[in-house]
Parts: structure tokens; sequence; C-alpha cells
């Protein structure tokens, strides 16, 4: 249970915690591919066989996440790609309910993404959440992901937050982690971020299957009930 009265920050996540992961998951595994074969003249099985392979080898560093890094390396407009499917951006449920709550409130909100600025642009564009958000920060201002060592506490350089009454929403087990390790007191997981795959289990931390689970409302008639 989260005690919204201990908590001065909310930090969010964007893909797979905001917004439904099946856009990027539908982007990078079929999409992409599928572009790149047409391009090369090769099978998409072909096609995909080497772009994952080249997915492994940077996983988890700023450049998995880098539509420059991607633009170059497959020679493809990775952002102008990402505008022909928008119609797949989706919010989670209860996202806006939450976030609307949120602002009552007066807490401080801040949306913290991996994602390259452009993606970040695409979505907050597409879905207008940006109105929610006191900062929208990408990583790659900071030049680290947040996975990596030092992110978070970098990050009090742009956005100075007290980590005992900071919670922070985010799919990835690794950024949850990393998190920890720097401080982070109240950390929530997601427990189906691509609504077309399999759920996910997180056994280190809470998970959210709605954001209705934490309205702040609900919350507050809980607590008094009791008391």
């Amino acid at each position: 249970m989260l005690s919204w009265s201990d908590i001065d920050t909310i930090m969010f996540d964007m893909d797979g915690t905001l917004l439904d992961l099946h856009f990027d998951s539908y982007f990078w595994r079929n999409l992409v591919p599928q572009v790149y074969s047409e391009k090369h003249n090769i099978s998409v099985e072909a096609a995909r066989e080497k772009i994952f392979a080249g997915y492994e080898k940077i996983y988890g560093s700023l450049d998995w996440y880098c539509l420059n890094y991607w633009t170059k390396k497959l020679d493809l407009d990775i952002g102008e790609l990402k505008t022909t499917i928008t119609h797949k951006i989706a919010i989670r449920p209860n996202v806006l309910i939450l976030l609307q709550e949120l602002q009552l409130l007066g807490k401080r909100i801040i949306l913290i993404t991996n994602a390259h600025p452009i993606s970040l642009h695409i979505k907050m564009k597409h879905t207008g959440l940006a109105v929610f958000f006191h900062q929208c920060i990408s990583s790659h201002s900071l030049k680290l992901a947040k996975e990596n060592s030092g992110f978070w506490e970098k990050l009090q350089s742009l956005e100075p937050y007290n980590p005992d009454r900071t919670v922070l929403f985010d799919d990835s087990l690794p950024v949850l982690q990393q998190a920890k390790r720097e401080g982070i007191k109240h950390l929530f997981g997601i427990v189906k971020p691509d609504s077309q795959n399999s759920p996910v289990e997180l056994e280190e931390f809470s998970q959210i299957d709605d954001f209705n689970q934490v309205l702040p409302s609900s919350l507050s008639t809980k607590e008094i009930t009791n008391d």
C-alpha cells in the first residue's frame, strides 16, 4: 500500500508504464525488420536475425535507446518510420485519472524515460500527456540510461528530489534495481507492460496491474476505513 502523504515527487516511466509497450514491441520486432528486408532485398527472417543480433549487442546501453544510432546503423530513418504507426500509441488504463488526481494534490510529477527525444516528442504530441508533468526528461540529456550506475544521482542536477519521499513507477527490472541501489524508497513495477504479451513477474518489487490500484482517492478511503 502506498501512502500518498509520504510522497512529494512521483516519477513515471513512459513506454510500458504510462503507454502500452505494444507500440514499441511491434515497431522494433516487426516493422523495422520488414522495412529493412524490403530496402536490402533480403527475407524478413534474415533481416530480423541480423537486427536482433545488433539489439542484443548493445542492450542496456544508451545507444540501445538512441534513434540516431539505429538510423545510422540500419540506414533507415527511424524517427520518420515511427510516425507511420502513431495510431498504435495507446495510454494504459486509468493513467489519465491518476495524473489528474496527482495534479490536484499538488505533487511534483516527472516523466523520466530512456526514449530518445524524438520518440518522446512523437508520443507526447500524440497523447497530450505532457501537460501533466513538471518536467519530461529523456535519459539522453544525462548521457546515461536509467539502468546505468549513477543515473539517479545525476538526475538531481536536472530535478532535485528527496529519495525517501519519491515514488518511481517503471516496467524495467534493471531500472528499478538501479533506482533502489541509489536510494529511491518507493518502487513499483508493471504487471503487463505490453497488452498483447504475457504478464511479467518481478519478485523484488510490488507491481501495478491497473493504475486504479493506486488512485489517491481510493487509497484515502481505505486508509480512513482501516483507521
